[in-house]
């Protein structure tokens, strides 16, 4: 005899994770697919009696230990100089647009080059949960995901969307889906208060209502009329600007979007979304004209471009170590005015000749960073929209400031206390005053000195900072739970280590 069980598949869920357990950990218990453990717990099909009993008796198992998190640290012996030539990975941002871009697609999304970072990971634990088949090619280049018709919201993997701020991109596309659901508050790094209200100002045009109750979006989508669509953007930023790509894709008429972000995740997503045969007009300008589609379920191969942030993170632990450095695959169009400011400052580098990513469109160049003599920047260094420097950019010219003549003003108007976080390089030795939360006086040269430990701040930029200071700093300094810095680089620690760094990773 068979039961129909949504009601014992919540119980099961429920139970599983009060106990912590992971749900690879208890399909391998009952030697199901996890798969098909995902789906008892969606309460999807039916199960017979037997199948029931031996659920009951997983989750009661003593010897099934509940998942804990184990936490990364790093031990850099620093002073060392760098050598040599590194590869830049792709684009942690672009990645994560793409991942939540997959849900548009009926057809089969590969992603090839995806970097394996914790943000991804977080991305796909939440895919994978509402019914995403999400596969790796066996040497880990290629992520195959494939979308059910229907999506199990109900059984999200909460905990995984609390620890990204990308899962705010899941409304662009679910607004399409479905008539009403429910997104947890986005997470990721501490930097202060960071409205969403473009976003819902945004898609409001697409009839979606936006409620925020406690810790969670709650949204309904409402009929619109057809035709033209002028949206003008109150804030030029990405994933705002990915949102309304990803509404517009699915939607059958015309959108123009002013005011657009042109950055470099947001082009990738262009490429991605004409390859399903949605097209746009504008791309890498602030108006975007786009003519959505009905349906799309299209076999689709793609590549992120490579990273700009992770280029100009090889630049830094270049210029603070005081070595030669050839930083490869870096994406020029997107780093051309932290170059330009760079070599104000006295920095030596040379450019080799442009060639094509991987996507066709991004231009691609060499990097060689000579040891230079720097001094402090004329006028204060800001962020500005693309082509503007990037606010990811900006935390990396404290630590450079750190090591030019004179005094540098770091000016982050963006967000509310990325700055305080940088005061933590004083504990390295730098010599840095908060002017306010947005606003650091960073004074050079520093003679770096190795701290005992310091604990990883809540942001990805400011604690990459402190690894790239630490390279700089004789001595030894251990930097503490660096999950921070996983969330948007792949296996940094090693990559430094095989240009002369001496990083070693160790866990509780």
């Amino acid at each position: 005899m068979t039961y129909s069980y949504p009601g014992i598949g919540r119980l099961v869920r429920d139970a599983r994770l009060q106990r912590g357990l992971g749900l690879p950990q208890v399909a391998e218990a009952l030697d199901l697919t996890n798969a098909e453990l995902r789906e008892i717990e969606s309460g999807g099909g039916d199960a017979d009696l037997a199948t029931v009993e031996r659920l009951a008796v997983a989750l009661h198992d003593p010897s099934l230990a509940p998942v804990i998190r184990r936490t990364m640290h790093l031990r850099i012996k620093g002073g060392a100089k760098l050598n040599g030539s590194i590869d830049v990975r792709s684009s942690k941002n672009a990645a994560v647009a793409l991942l939540c871009a997959s849900l548009l697609n009926r057809g089969r999304t590969v992603l090839e080059g995806v970097a394996r970072i914790e943000e991804v990971n977080r991305i796909l634990e939440v895919l994978e949960s509402i019914g995403v088949q999400v596969r790796w090619s066996n040497d880990k280049s290629e992520l195959e995901l494939v979308r059910p018709d229907v999506l199990d919201l109900d059984a999200m993997d909460i905990e995984a969307a609390r620890r990204t701020r990308s899962v705010i991109m899941f409304l662009g596309p679910l607004l399409h889906l479905l008539p009403e659901f429910q997104l947890p508050y986005a997470g990721g790094c501490n930097l202060g208060t960071r409205t969403v209200t473009p976003h819902m100002q945004a898609l409001h045009a697409f009839g979606l209502d936006v409620k925020a109750t406690e810790g969670w979006y709650q949204a309904s989508v409402r009929e619109v009329p057809g035709g033209v669509r002028h949206i003008t953007l109150t804030e030029r930023g990405d994933t705002v600007t990915e949102n309304v790509l990803m509404a517009a894709a699915l939607d059958p008429g015309t959108t123009v979007i002013r005011n657009a972000s042109p950055n470099y995740m947001v082009q990738d997503l262009c490429f991605f979304l004409e390859k399903l045969g949605v097209r746009i007009d504008g791309i890498g300008s602030t108006t975007l004209t786009v003519t959505g589609v009905e349906e799309i379920s299209t076999d689709v191969r793609v590549a992120p471009s490579e990273d700009p942030i992770e280029a100009m993170s090889l630049i830094t632990a270049a210029v603070v170590t005081g070595s030669e450095l050839t930083i490869c695959r870096s994406p020029i169009e997107f780093l051309e005015i932290e170059l330009a400011i760079l070599a104000d400052m006295g920095l030596r580098f040379e450019l080799s000749d442009e060639y094509t990513a991987a996507n066709g469109r991004t231009r691609l160049v060499d990097i060689t960073v000579h040891p230079s003599e720097l001094h402090a920047a004329a006028d204060k260094i800001h962020p500005m929209p693309f082509p503007g420097l990037n606010i990811d950019n900006l935390p990396f010219f404290a630590v450079i400031a750190a090591v030019a003549e004179g005094e540098t003003l770091i000016h982050d108007w963006v967000y509310d206390n990325r700055a305080i976080h940088l005061v933590e390089l004083n504990k390295l030795g730098a010599r840095t005053t908060l002017m306010d939360p947005h606003r650091l006086a960073v004074k050079g040269p520093t003679r770096w000195r190795a701290a005992q430990e310091v604990i990883c701040p809540p942001a990805l930029r400011p604690a990459v900072c402190l690894l790239l200071a630490s390279l700089a700093t004789p001595g030894i300094t251990v930097l503490r739970d660096v999950y921070m810095i996983n969330r948007g680089y792949e296996d940094l620690a090693n990559r430094l280590n095989a240009l002369g760094a001496d990083i070693q990773p160790f866990f509780d």
